[in-house]
């Protein structure tokens, strides 16, 4: 079984991309990727999961948006339960400029045989696709009072909240069930094409805004792989749904 995770772009900007698969009672890290082009993105989803391969793609973009104006329910709700944390999400409709990209992307997924799963039976192999939202991810996965702010503030700022994530990725998700084994090396392998390593350490760390953004965008594509595996691993034992399949949904770890 393989999760993925697509950090989408909304717009036309890159999108970061992770593969995780289910080995031996773990996780293993196959792929972190970035690509620009949703046609792109769709052939390297085809190549993880050929065929009729099961696996679960958590997508942090709304691709359900049944509203022309205002937020969706599931929007509102992580205001209500997460806006404590700093962890709102942006509100979606069909007005919006990216909504047809972010919709158009969910539905190419559906014609692959991924369908859409606000529910599930826990560790059933199939094909599903669900959205997801990293900073309340984060947030539920690793215990903090409020999310780590690596998307906006000054560069250096930025850097140290991203090197908490890192850590936390390393030191907690291995602890968590199910486990990911990860290290900084496995991590940098997968970044080297947009980082650099610090003469002192054996992670990368992005010297530049671009360079930062590259790296945000593959742990954020993580952070969604891993909650794929997380519910189908646990289903609503232990995790939240924002939302049904009518009104738009997102799923939350409850770690």
């Amino acid at each position: 079984m393989k999760f993925l995770g697509v950090d989408l772009g909304w717009k036309s900007q890159p999108s970061g991309l992770c593969c995780l698969e289910w080995v031996d009672q773990q996780l293993k890290l196959l792929e972190l990727d970035r690509k620009e082009h949703i046609a792109d993105i769709l052939a390297w989803v085809d190549h993880k999961l050929q065929s009729d391969g099961p696996g679960v793609i958590a997508v942090d973009a709304p691709t359900l948006i049944p509203n022309t104006t205002g937020s969706r329910l599931p929007d509102k709700l992580t205001h209500k339960y997460f806006g404590k944390y700093h962890a709102g999400c942006y509100p979606a409709n069909l007005n919006l400029p990216f909504a047809e990209r972010t919709v158009n992307f969910g539905l190419a997924l559906e014609s692959r045989g991924f369908m859409h799963a606000p529910t599930i039976e826990p560790q059933k192999p199939g094909r599903y696709q669900i959205e997801v939202f990293p900073h309340p991810a984060i947030v539920h996965l690793f215990q903090l009072e409020r999310i780590l702010k690596y998307k906006k503030g000054r560069l250096n700022e930025r850097r140290l909240e991203l090197l908490k994530l890192y850590n936390y990725i390393v030191d907690i998700l291995p602890t968590l069930e199910p486990p990911l084994n990860v290290t900084f090396e496995s991590l940098f392998i997968n970044m080297e094409e947009t980082a650099q390593r610090a003469c002192s350490s054996s992670f990368p760390i992005p010297t530049t805004g671009a360079a930062l953004k590259a790296a945000e965008d593959k742990l954020d594509s993580l952070i969604c792989a891993y909650v794929a595996a997380h519910w189908w691993y646990w289903g609503e034992q232990r995790n939240l749904v924002l939302g049904d399949r009518t009104t738009g949904y997102i799923v939350i770890p409850n770690s």
